[in-house]
């Protein structure tokens, strides 16, 4: 896929990464109104009613507080993922809230595991990885922006914070590096010189054509302009 297909800026790059993140501020703005709490509806390891925590937990928050530091990086990673990897974009967040989820129910602690950062784990994990896999400098530079911004969050995939569901973290991360694997078509791809290319061959190079078997340059004119210079090179010597 060429840089012109998949680098364009279009109307969703922007509509859906607001449109999801005003989803989690309503749901917030919702048990603030009503005084309810859907807490429980989050990931309960372990639990066949846990489970349903996996397509939930993404838009429930303990806090105003927790909802803010999550609000800015998913918005800022979901408009990079439509607007570098657009024709995976929905894919990779969709897959990545059930595979992060699942793998969170799997291996976390007894306890209500909420909030988007699952999510901005697999998009910080699969924007860096792939970007490196990919080999595009574009992507690769969204690869160093991504270090650049969040990469003190590798930190949180450890125990290291108390109330913190690092578990959640660590299957985000595991699951974008997955991603980065697994998501091969309709990526970029670096751009190939001539001679990179399969069907290359350096007798039907023009450019090569110019030297010789040492290396040397050969300078093609026509007969014309040889007859020409011959004649000149004449003149001069018969005035000498």
């Amino acid at each position: 896929m060429s840089d012109n297909q998949q680098f364009k800026f279009t109307t969703g790059v922007i509509v859906y990464p607001v449109f999801f993140v005003l989803i989690i501020w309503s749901v917030m703005s919702f048990e603030v109104q009503f005084n309810v709490n859907f807490n429980e509806y989050g990931i309960y390891p372990l639990t066949l009613k846990g489970l349903r925590g996996v397509l939930f937990s993404p838009f429930i928050h303990g806090s105003i507080e927790h909802l803010y530091h999550n609000t800015l990086p998913l918005f800022v990673l979901t408009m990079a993922l439509f607007y570098f990897y657009r024709p995976i974009a929905w894919k990779i967040l969709v897959l990545g809230i059930i595979v992060s989820g699942f793998l969170t129910w799997c291996i976390g602690r007894s306890s209500n595991h909420i909030g988007a950062s699952g999510l901005i784990y697999v998009l910080v994990s699969f924007t860096f990885f792939k970007g490196i896999f990919a080999k595009h400098f574009r992507l690769i530079a969204l690869s160093l922006l991504v270090v650049f911004l969040y990469g003190s969050m590798v930190w949180y995939v450890l125990p290291i914070k108390e109330g913190m569901s690092w578990e959640g973290h660590l299957s985000g991360l595991i699951t974008g590096l997955i991603f980065a694997f697994v998501f091969k078509n309709k990526i970029a791809k670096p751009k190939k010189f001539e001679w990179e290319q399969d069907s290359y061959s350096e007798e039907e190079d023009a450019f090569l054509q110019h030297f010789d078997e040492n290396g040397n340059f050969i300078e093609s004119i026509s007969e014309e302009e040889e007859s020409i210079v011959n004649y000149s090179f004449k003149q001069s010597e018969n005035k000498d």
